[in-house]
């Protein structure tokens, strides 16, 4: 197994439209200004996430559970900004459609500016051949509210290609994730 470049992430891109829309170099400013960076990097990708959120609330003091999961424990806003309660979290969706190849596994990992800020993003394995925009979970581990901006870079995605193809793909099992779109909750 490998870890791939920012060639084999531009050809893959370019090839089989594994991310759209897809950058080629590193991001770093609008026309508004500064950004935090999004886009391919040595040995991954960068991506942003849209602006629309979920973002937890326990105004209905449900339980949280992963099998019988009430969507009215979340408030959905669309905005270019996201501000997550203290201890709490919200989750969101990447801008990027990822169509992972059946060869390669990705991994999911927070950018060191969130980190350095109390924010976490979740660590999340792409299997082979999955697809869709990738629900992203950020946790606001401060004792205050944090700030997420949307269209920029909030995760870089690891790319390991293997030797050999697996014998069973996330779309093989017909993975009750597989071309989600939008921010999708827990499905049991």
């Amino acid at each position: 197994m490998s870890i791939k470049s920012d060639q084999w992430i531009r050809r893959m891109a370019q090839e089989h439209g594994m991310i759209e829309p897809f950058e080629s170099g590193q991001v770093r400013e609008s026309a508004k200004g500064k950004l935090i960076s999004y886009g391919t990097s040595s040995y991954g990708y960068d991506v942003r996430c849209a602006d629309e959120f979920k973002i937890f609330t326990n105004i209905n003091s449900t339980i949280v559970d992963p099998k019988n999961f009430d969507a009215k424990s979340f408030v959905d806003v669309k905005a270019d900004v996201c501000i997550i309660p203290p201890n709490s979290f919200a989750l969101a969706r990447t801008v990027e459609y990822l169509r992972i190849p059946r060869n390669v596994l990705t991994i999911c990992l927070g950018k060191s500016t969130y980190a350095r800020c109390g924010i976490i993003v979740n660590v999340t394995p792409l299997e082979p051949e999955w697809e869709g925009h990738v629900t992203l979970e950020f946790s606001n581990t401060t004792p205050l509210p944090a700030k997420i901006y949307a269209n920029e870079g909030v995760a870089q995605f690891i790319f390991l290609e293997s030797d050999e193809v697996c014998a069973t793909s996330y779309k093989d099992r017909n993975g009750k994730y597989q071309a989600q779109r939008g921010v999708t909750l827990p499905k049991a």
